[in-house]
């Protein structure tokens, strides 16, 4: 994947607006938030808080507090004296995250499979039939933005919003390394298949072949992050493996 990048870290945030009316401070987070999960700031960009609130139209400090809670969330470093900077990418990090992943949203479609209706069903369908569009044209953005909304409606079937938070929380770190995996490292087909057989298993109400099904596709990122962290040694910070890796990854 390219990664089209600029002088200026502001100039990726062109089209980014706040709505002066609501909070600054939480509109700044949000879209700075996505402009480092969509690799439009990449890992290691510079981030300039004067930049950024400029093109916001508004003061520094709601920008500040965005960076702060960004920096909380492991996106940002703040260095006291030198800046801010995009954080690279940790491979124990997206490891640990996935970790997390797998542990909970394996229970939550294991619950789906026995919860689940015809129109839940039907979404997760149509889901995966909009991947399956985006991937015939090889636009990835869509691709993984259609992956987070197939993750997020089998959650929504079990009406668990804190399990949903916590996942997301995660996706953060995992996002931009799948984001880098399309297409080579993770074949869309690949991750099109499993997600049928997410929802296949799920339809049969079996919520062991979901939990199975889940496991094997949350597993995909593990296949992918040696081959993603030689292609694009700049990003990252670490290359380690923690030692709860399993071992069939």
């Amino acid at each position: 994947m390219r990664i089209v990048t600029s002088p200026s870290s502001g100039l990726l945030l062109d089209g980014s607006s706040v709505r002066q009316k609501d909070p600054i401070a939480p509109q700044a987070l949000s879209i700075l938030r996505a402009a480092i999960v969509d690799l439009r700031l990449p890992p290691g960009e510079a981030l300039s808080e004067k930049d950024i609130a400029g093109r916001f139209g508004v003061s520094r400090q709601p920008v500040r507090e965005a960076f702060i809670k960004l920096a909380e969330l492991g996106l940002v470093e703040i260095r006291p004296s030198r800046g801010t900077y995009v954080t690279k990418i940790s491979v124990r990090d997206v490891a640990n995250a996935r970790f997390v992943r797998e542990a909970i949203e394996c229970d939550i479609v294991a619950a789906a499979a026995r919860l689940a209706s015809k129109s839940d069903i039907a979404r997760l369908r149509e889901l995966i039939a909009e991947q399956a569009a985006a991937a015939s044209e090889s636009d990835h953005q869509r691709f993984s933005e259609r992956d987070e909304a197939f993750h997020h409606a089998i959650a929504q079937i079990v009406d668990c919003d804190f399990a949903w938070r916590t996942v997301e929380t995660a996706r953060f770190h995992t996002d931009r390394v799948r984001l880098l995996s399309l297409p080579g490292a993770s074949p869309l087909n690949t991750l099109i298949k499993q997600h049928t057989q997410v929802v296949d298993a799920v339809e049969a109400r079996e919520p062991d072949q979901a939990r199975t099904a889940m496991r094997r596709h949350l597993r995909e990122i593990l296949l992918a992050l040696p081959l993603i962290a030689e292609a694009h040694p700049d990003y990252f910070s670490d290359t380690e493996l923690p030692a709860h890796t399993p071992a069939d990854a």
